[in-house]
């Protein structure tokens, strides 16, 4: 009986894990924009603090990208949206 009760919350753990599945913001570099901009748009936008801000601009920077928010797609879209309407390469994965 035991085991059944460990498989039983295994599946139910399962299915939770499913159904909270995590997005991310990816930001990705750009031509255009200056690194104040971009560090103030992630405070503003995806509640960062000025460290963090400051580490996702450098790693855009010299990666290409990087995942700026991680969470519900229904939290993130209009953080996503916010970030295009500054004119902002990013999308949610």
């Amino acid at each position: 009986m035991r085991v059944s009760t460990i498989e039983k919350i295994q599946e139910d753990l399962d299915v939770l894990v499913q159904e909270t599945s995590k997005h991310e913001i990816i930001l990705y570099n750009d031509d255009v924009n200056t690194f104040d901009f971009v560090i103030d748009s992630l405070i503003d936008v995806c509640d960062h603090t000025l460290e963090q801000a400051e580490q996702c601009t450098i790693l855009v920077h010299y990666k290409g990208k990087c995942a700026v928010k991680t969470g519900e797609y229904k939290d993130l879209e209009p953080r996503c949206s916010r970030l295009l309407e500054l004119g902002l390469s990013a999308e949610i994965v």
